[in-house]
C-alpha cells in the first residue's frame, strides 16, 4: 500500500514540477518582474532599508494587527526551515552541485513574486469577525478577482489546510528529532534502542510549546518569532561561515561545480546525473520550498502587519527571498560542497549531509550546535505555517474552527516525530507545487494591479522628497 502511494505521488510530483510548472514560475517571476521595472534590483537598496533598517525601530501594533517588523520575522519563521537545511541538502544529491544556480536563478526572480504576494496580500486584505487582519492568495483572489474565482480561492485555502499539516509540522519535527538523535548518539548519551522513546518525549514536548504559542494568537506568534528569528539566523550564518573560511581553498572548485554542473551535472556526479533539467528542477523545486515565492504563504503573515503601505511592506518580501535563498540556502550548500565527504549522488539525503559538514570541519562537538540551530529552525517554520493553516482553515469554514485546528495542528507534532516521513517529504513536495497553481495564475492575472501599485507609491514618495 505504502509503494503504490509513493508511485502515485511519483507521477503526481513529476507533472506538478514538470515543464509546465518550470514556465509558469519562472514566466510569471519575469511578468512581474517587467511590469515592475524589475524592482528586485532597482530598488534593492531601498528594501535593506525599509527591512533591515527597521529591526531596531520599536514599535507598537494596533488591536488585530503585528507590527510589520513582526509580520517578517512570522513570514522568516515559516521560511527559515528545513528547506535550508534538510532541503538543499537534498537537491545536491538529486541534482548535483548545479542545483544551487537554479535556486540562485529561481530565488532572483522569486524575489520580485513574494513582493507582489506581500503587496497584494495587503492591499486586498479584511478584518474577521475577531477584529484581526486577514489576507493571502484566497483573499487577494476573492477580492481582487472577482466572486466568479471564489472557487479558486476556495481550492487555494483548501490545500494550504492540507499541506500545513506536512509541510508545516510533521516534517519539521522529523528534522528536530533527527537532529537531536545525532546528538544523543555521538555522546553515547542513548543507544538506537532508545530512540523511539527519546523521540517520543520530543513529540509531547513540541506539541505542548506549539500549543501554548499558536492560542495564544497571532500577537503572541509574532512576539516568539521576533526573538527567535534574528537568534537563529545570525546563530547559523556564523557557524556556516566557519566551516567556508576554514575551507576557503575548496571555495573556487565549489563556485565551478556549481556554475558548470548547472549546465553539464555529470562533470561532476560521476555521469549519476546526467540531465540539465532534473538539476533544474530540483533547484527551482527545493527553493521554493524553502522561500516560498511562488506559493503564497508568506504574504498570509504580511496581511497582520499594522500599516497602511502595501508596497513598502512588501518590500520585506524582497528581503526574505534574499536572506532566506541567497544568503541562507547559499551558506547551507558551501557546508555540505566544502565540509562534507563522500556525496552520494543519486540518492536520498537530507540533514544528515548538512550536519556532515560541519562535524567533517569542526568535530563531533558541532552536533550540538547543529541540534540547537535545527530545532530553532525547524521550531520557528511550525509556529509559521501554523498562522497560515489557520488562515486557510478559517477561510473555507469560520473562525470558530481555529482553536480546534491549532490543538489537530499541534498533535501532529507527536506523529511527526514517531513515524517514518520518508513519503510525506514527497507529498510536501507535490502539495507545495498544488498550491502555486491557483497563487500564480492570480499574480499574473494581477500584475497589472502591482504595477499600478508601484507606480503610485514611488511617485508619492517622489513628491514628499
Amino acid at each position: 500500500m505504502l509503494q503504490t502511494i509513493e508511485n502515485v505521488n511519483a507521477v503526481v510530483n513529476n507533472f506538478v514540477w514538470g515543464v509546465p510548472a518550470m514556465v509558469c514560475i519562472i514566466g510569471v517571476g519575469l511578468v512581474l518582474s517587467a511590469r515592475t521595472g524589475f524592482i528586485q534590483f532597482r530598488k534593492f537598496g531601498y528594501a535593506l532599508k525599509n527591512s533591515i533598517g527597521r529591526i531596531f525601530t520599536k514599535s507598537e501594533a494596533k488591536e488585530g494587527s503585528i507590527t510589520p517588523f513582526q509580520a517578517v520575522c512570522t513570514a522568516l519563521a515559516a521560511t527559515v526551515g528545513t528547506g535550508n537545511i534538510a532541503g538543499v541538502a537534498g537537491a545536491i544529491a538529486i541534482g548535483g552541485a548545479g542545483a544551487v544556480f537554479w535556486m540562485w536563478v529561481s530565488a532572483l526572480l522569486g524575489m520580485c513574486t513574494k513582493f507582489s504576494e506581500v503587496t497584494l496580500a495587503v492591499h486586498y486584505r479584511e478584518k474577521n469577525a475577531e477584529g484581526d487582519y486577514v489576507g493571502g492568495p484566497m483573499y487577494y483572489i476573492k477580492n481582487g478577482l472577482g466572486k466568479k474565482w471564489y472557487w479558486m480561492a476556495s481550492v487555494y485555502a483548501i490545500l494550504g489546510s492540507l499541506t500545513v499539516l506536512g509541510t508545516g509540522n510533521a516534517t519539521q519535527v522529523n528534522t528536530i528529532t533527527t537532529s537531536i538523535d545525532s546528538a544523543l548518539i555521538s555522546y553515547n548519551v542513548i543507544d538506537d534502542a532508545q530512540v523511539g522513546m527519546v523521540n517520543l518525549v520530543i513529540g509531547i514536548v513540541i506539541a505542548a510549546l506549539v500549543a501554548v504559542v499558536l492560542l495564544g494568537g497571532v500577537k503572541r506568534i509574532g512576539t516568539v518569532t521576533e526573538k527567535l528569528v534574528p537568534f537563529m539566523a545570525v546563530f547559523y550564518i556564523i557557524l556556516a561561515i566557519g566551516v567556508v573560511a576554514l575551507n576557503a581553498d575548496k571555495v573556487p572548485h565549489v563556485f565551478e561545480m556549481i556554475f558548470v554542473g548547472a549546465f553539464n551535472p555529470s562533470a561532476f556526479t560521476g555521469g549519476v546525473v546526467g540531465s540539465m533539467f532534473m538539476t533544474m528542477r530540483r533547484g527551482v523545486s527545493r527553493g521554493i520550498f524553502s522561500n516560498e515565492a511562488g506559493i503564497g504563504t508568506g504574504s498570509i503573515a504580511h496581511a497582520c502587519a499594522d500599516t497602511d503601505e502595501p508596497v513598502k511592506q512588501g518590500m520585506f518580501g524582497i528581503f526574505e527571498v534574499f536572506a532566506d535563498t541567497i544568503v541562507i540556502c547559499t551558506l547551507t550548500a558551501l557546508v555540505i560542497l566544502c565540509g562534507g565527504e563522500g556525496i552520494q549522488y543519486g540518492v536520498a539525503a537530507g540533514a544528515e549531509l548538512t550536519i556532515s559538514g560541519f562535524v567533517t570541519t569542526y568535530g563531533s562537538w558541532v552536533t550540538i550546535f547543529t541540534a540547537i540551530a535545527m530545532c530553532c529552525f525547524a521550531f520557528s517554520t511550525i509556529l509559521g505555517w501554523g498562522l497560515y493553516g489557520a488562515r486557510c482553515v478559517e477561510f473555507v469554514f469560520t473562525t470558530k474552527v481555529v482553536k480546534p485546528f491549532m490543538i489537530v495542528y499541534a498533535l501532529v507534532a507527536i506523529l511527526g516525530a514517531t513515524v517514518d516521513l520518508g513519503i510525506i517529504w514527497g507529498i510536501a513536495d507535490t502539495c507545495n507545487g498544488l498550491m502555486s497553481i491557483p497563487n500564480l495564475i492570480a499574480l499574473f492575472l494581477l500584475s497589472g494591479t502591482v504595477a499600478k501599485l508601484v507606480k503610485d507609491y514611488f511617485a508619492k514618495q517622489e513628491k514628499k522628497n
